[in-house]
């Protein structure tokens, strides 16, 4: 499988990134100068409806392991969950 990357910042409430096909295992980037709640969101049928998986409200660098084929992914922040700053997000495989 190719290398895939979605990057993005996130400064305002209800933005999202790109869904991103994975499986198997995958990273999770978070850095910058925010306070809110990130969360990590995957979808079985390509992004009509979205399952959380976790949330985040702190930087740090974490691990996920997907096992299903076909499985989306994006990463954001829901609609009352920003507070401030700028969250620099990034999901890759």
């Amino acid at each position: 499988m190719s290398d895939q990357v979605n990057t993005i910042s996130i400064s305002a409430e209800n933005t999202y990134s790109d869904k991103l096909h994975l499986c198997g295992q995958f990273n999770l980037s978070l850095s910058g100068t925010w306070v809110g709640t990130v969360t990590v969101q995957r979808s079985f049928d390509d992004g009509v409806t979205w399952l959380d998986v976790a949330t985040f409200t702190a930087n740090g660098e974490y691990v996920g392991n997907e096992v299903e084929p076909n499985v989306v992914y994006r990463m954001g922040v829901k609609t009352g969950e920003y507070t401030s700053g700028t969250i620099i997000g990034r999901l890759s495989q």
